[in-house]
């Protein structure tokens, strides 16, 4: 049967949560049966992530707003926590399908999972409160893993094909193109911030009809390779001058690996004065060897450097803590010294115990790197807050705070825009989420003037219809 003659059906898509925030991608696409029919419901998932930020942490111990046991296959577009943070919870409430990823996401999931209930486990034994899942539901979780591959089309019940593309965000994200009667969807989960130290450059989208799109950053664009690198080496070099402490709030998935691989480039070249850099991060130290195991998905210019005996992530005066006693007994190691440690957005980890030895410091630094999500301690230090509270206590913020956006593994506005143009001859709609609603009002507004594609940005919750 061609195209014209093709019976019109439809899908619901319901946006649990991620919507309005950058954290909680939780999407569900939903088959429609026309009434009367023997046609069973199918139900699709997209990414099952953990709320952060501001939002009250009990948001992740409610029910689903859907029923577990109902939902026959869940697709995880990458491994950070915003996106797969609630998976054994979902698990451990009944979800008994299918969980697909590419295997660079399935390697990563279960360390992510492991660090996350680590930190809720300690939680729970602050509060009272159950933590949110045990170990047990973990390997539950992983034991209904299966692994595809880039460009490996597969077929869902319902009707639905499937093939996943890289994203370029971190090592194997995937964007996932659902074909539905005829009708191309896709959700692109991150996208990556093209072109990437280590990873090779987002793929194009050529052909959608429906394109599900984060927008963290929206609203505003990020320095370029150059002037990132520029930048960091300038940070480096004035914090050296001072004689104080370099400390660095990293993400232990990418953001680490980047900054590992531009300082050994800026050593290398001889740009920077070669200081002590500690590595105080055992997360990311066991992500770092998943992406060395999986290099054969970096870009040709690091796997050139790979070939040519380039350790990438290793320097002299690099030292890796590996111990919570190494990492107290940092404070006696003379300055200047460079101290990279998680979490990302300063919400835990060791990174707090740092921050409290040195904010106070007018001698010392602290360079954040990535998104600073509403309502973490990282925002408050971007906003230049004259303290903050740390383990209950007012810490001076004296440090000098800088940052980097291009240090993002994010597209930045004017990278999204071009993103969704390479498609805008076959979009119906563009649905911007996963960012805060004034980036991603702004982008659906620059969207449509720009490219003349129609926009919606919908509410956590909210359900649409797509015409297939």
């Amino acid at each position: 049967m061609d195209d014209q003659n093709k019976k019109k059906r439809k899908l619901k898509l319901t946006f649990a949560s991620g919507a309005t925030t950058v954290t909680g991608a939780n999407f569900v696409l939903e088959t429609m049966p026309e009434e009367g029919s023997s046609e069973e419901k199918v139900f699709v998932m997209v990414d099952c992530g953990l709320v952060q930020g501001d939002a009250d942490p009990r948001e992740n111990t409610k029910p689903f707003t859907y029923d577990p046991s109902k939902i026959n296959y869940l697709l995880i577009t990458h491994a950070h926590i915003d996106h797969i943070g609630r998976i054994p919870k979902f698990v451990k409430d009944g979800f008994k399908g299918k969980i697909f990823s590419t295997i660079e996401t399935k390697e990563i999931a279960p360390i992510m999972f492991r660090d996350a209930a680590n930190l809720m486990l300690h939680e729970a034994e602050k509060t009272g409160n159950p933590p949110l899942y045990l170990e047990s539901d973990i390997n539950d979780a992983m034991n209904l893993w299966k692994e595809i591959s880039y460009h490996e089309s597969f077929k869902l019940s319902g009707g639905f094909e499937v093939e996943a593309k890289d994203a370029g965000h971190i090592l194997g994200s995937a964007m996932y193109e659902f074909t539905y009667n005829g009708t191309k969807i896709v959700f692109t989960g991150d996208l990556g911030n093209s072109p990437s130290p280590l990873l090779r450059d987002t793929e194009k989208i050529i052909d959608a009809n429906y394109l599900i799109m984060e927008s963290v950053y929206g609203d505003r664009n990020h320095e370029t390779t150059n002037e990132r690198k520029d930048k960091l080496e300038n940070i480096i070099e004035d914090s050296v001058k001072r004689g104080g402490t370099l400390i660095i709030p990293s993400f232990s998935l990418e953001k680490t690996q980047n900054l590992l691989f531009e300082m050994n480039s800026l050593v290398e070249e001889k740009r920077v004065p070669e200081v002590p850099v500690f590595l105080d991060s055992p997360l990311a130290m066991k992500v770092t060897d998943i992406y060395m195991k999986e290099r054969k998905n970096f870009n040709e210019t690091a796997l050139e450097k790979i070939k040519n005996g380039d350790d990438l992530f290793f320097f002299p005066k690099l030292k890796i803590i590996r111990s919570a006693e190494e990492s107290k007994e940092l404070i006696k190691e003379p300055n200047p010294k460079i101290i990279i440690a998680g979490s990302g957005m300063s919400t835990g980890g060791r990174i707090l115990h740092h921050e409290v030895n040195y904010l106070p410091d007018p001698k010392s630094t602290i360079l954040l790197t990535g998104y600073q999500s509403f309502g973490t301690l990282g925002r408050q230090i971007a906003n230049h807050q004259k303290s903050v509270n740390i383990f209950g206590n007012r810490v001076a913020v004296n440090a000098v705070v800088e940052s980097i956006d291009g240090y993002s593994s994010h597209k930045d506005s004017d990278h999204l825009l071009e993103f969704v143009s390479f498609t805008r001859d076959t979009l119906k709609k563009v649905f911007p989420v996963m960012g805060e609603p004034k980036s991603s009002m702004f982008l659906a507004q620059k969207i449509e003037d720009y490219l003349g594609v129609e926009t919606y940005h919908p509410e956590d919750g909210e359900s649409v219809i797509l015409s297939c």
